[in-house]
């Protein structure tokens, strides 16, 4: 008894150790808003933060709307009906996911502008001159297209989910009753999904919030370009702080607008067998109408910009594929497998110790576990530079040599507080499936907590280990604010240097290392939807 306390205490130990790390930027933050004020912030309060709030606030909104009708519209033809290639858009409707906002914002701009191949192919095949404001894509108004494109998957995947399992008999029943497919998906459906569309459309939001590299290319004022803008050219950390806060402050905003949509209500059954729709067949011109708008979705945020890239990385692969884009991959691979390492192996740590002792305390360690997600990258970031110099100057007085502020740790520090989150929720996950009953029988026939853990709760969890791990890889590859924030000197990414190509305006030369960081990510979806099958099969 006394070595299993002992035990237990060690795990404790350990995951409060991991939280007060991820509690202190937070805390940090919190406390920086309410310093004295210098004039840098005196100026951005009263001359710029309208701009930032109103700009910010209108990309959410509407981003926001437009996700919610195109992502719940198509999960609901896709479950209720069958068409052509409906089996294809089932999973063919995620991959736009696969596509980073800011490279999806650079290569719609590229196709777009005065040289790209829509007005080129406009004025020299039918000789027609069109108005530039048509095409401008670089505004507000852009940044909502972009956004829309390559997030409304977050919508769809969680909304289609729910519309086949959690609502399929009370939505089945409905129809027998005789209600029209329209009246049953306004007054049944909806009602119904209201807490998973507000869940998925938040997570939307907090990407829109999260992003540099969209507003960056397009010059829009929000706080992630504020923050950016006041630390490397104002060089004033204070404000940057400031800022940092006050987009913490929108973020809870957001999060308490989420709480209150989704409401009390809850839905469950007290049958375990519920069952998933079986979608009506489509003849005619209606099958190919739910198809032609399948289609179009599809093509326009994934089609499309991936068939611009290909032909970019075609014109320029002869001078980008050396071995300094090998080194590119090389670095973005390293940092992504030594951080999702790391971070699957903190959160096996939380979760067993969250699973082995159920109270309140932990209930709340696993909260703060999965805060880090919800806080943008900007915002980490100002807060892990400022830790990091503290750490420095501390480190000078003892003239210990050590300067971290420079080195890869500050990244992968950042990294690990901003995705445990994703690691989290999928090992957790792991250890509900496989439930306590395996880990009691090794502990009644005389295991310690430790040796159970390593001969039996791992083996046991491989499956959701190995899911974390590439979720989180994928994640970190994709990852641009905290990476441009953060990156050490000579250390770029694939996703720093696609970014940097396409603001100096060479946005050829980042199709092959945007196209890498495609194809990982899309073969990643792809896996994860046929594991997902299989899993729904039984």
């Amino acid at each position: 008894m006394r070595h299993a306390k002992q035990h237990l205490n060690i795990w404790a130990i350990l995951s409060l150790v991991f939280v007060a790390v991820i509690l202190f930027p937070n805390l940090l933050i919190g406390f920086k808003f309410f310093t004295e004020p210098n004039e840098n912030w005196e100026h951005i309060k009263f001359y710029l933060m309208r701009d930032y709030i109103n700009n910010t606030a209108t990309i959410l909104i509407f981003t926001a709307i437009l996700t919610i009708l195109i992502g719940t519209s198509l999960a609901w033809l896709i479950i209720m009906y069958e068409f052509p290639l409906r089996g294809f858009f089932r999973w063919g409707l995620i991959l736009p996911l696969a596509i980073p906002p800011y490279i999806g914002a650079y290569t719609y701009h590229g196709l777009l502008n005065y040289t790209g191949v829509i007005q080129t192919t406009l004025r020299n095949t039918f000789d027609i001159q069109v108005n530039q404001s048509y095409f401008n894509i670089m505004s507000t108004q852009g940044a909502v297209f972009i956004f829309t494109l390559f997030l409304y998957p977050y919508v769809y995947t969680i909304t289609k989910s729910f519309f086949q399992y959690q609502s399929a008999s009370l939505i089945e029943n409905a129809i027998l009753l005789g209600s029209s497919p329209t009246s049953t998906f306004f007054r049944v459906a909806l009602p119904l999904s209201r807490a998973t569309i507000v869940g998925s459309v938040t997570l939307v939001m907090l990407e829109v919030l999260n992003d540099y590299g969209v507003v960056s290319y397009f010059g829009i004022q929000t706080f992630s370009t504020a923050i950016f803008r006041t630390w490397y050219g104002m060089k004033d950390l204070d404000s940057a702080l400031k800022l940092a806060g006050t987009l913490m402050f929108i973020v809870i905003v957001v999060l308490i607008l989420e709480k209150m949509l989704r409401g009390r209500k809850r839905y469950s059954y007290a049958s375990t067998k519920v069952r998933p729709i079986h979608p009506k067949r489509l003849k005619g011109w209606k099958g190919w109408l739910l198809f032609a708008y399948s289609f179009a979705i599809f093509s326009i945020a994934f089609l499309v910009p991936l068939a611009q890239l290909l032909y970019w990385a075609f014109m320029t692969y002869e001078t980008i594929w050396s071995q300094a884009f090998f080194q590119l991959a090389k670095n973005s691979i390293f940092v992504a497998s030594i951080t999702s390492t790391i971070i699957i192996s903190i959160a096996l740590i939380i979760a067993n110790f969250t699973r082995m002792h159920q109270s309140l305390f932990t209930k709340l360690v696993s909260r703060v576990t999965t805060l880090g997600y919800s806080i943008p990258g900007a915002a980490i970031a100002i807060a892990i530079i400022t830790i990091f110099i503290s750490i420095d100057t501390f480190l000078a007085k003892w003239d210990t040599g050590i300067v971290l502020r420079t080195s890869l740790v500050m990244l992968i520090s950042a990294y690990v507080i901003r995705f445990l989150a994703i690691g989290y929720n999928s090992v957790e996950a792991g250890f509900e499936k496989i439930g306590n009953t395996f880990t009691e029988a090794s502990r009644l026939l005389g295991a310690s907590t430790i040796r159970t853990f390593f001969m039996v709760d791992l083996p046991l969890m491989k499956n959701a280990i190995a899911a974390g791990f590439i979720l989180v890889f994928v994640d970190i590859l994709k990852e641009l604010p905290l990476t441009l924030f953060l990156q050490p000197f000579n250390f770029a990414t694939l996703a720093t240097q696609a970014f940097k190509y396409a603001n100096d305006e060479r946005v050829q030369e980042a199709s092959i290392a945007s196209l890498l960081i495609i194809l990982i990510s899309a073969t990643a979806i792809f896996i994860f939807h046929r594991v997902l099958e299989k899993k729904e099969a039984n």
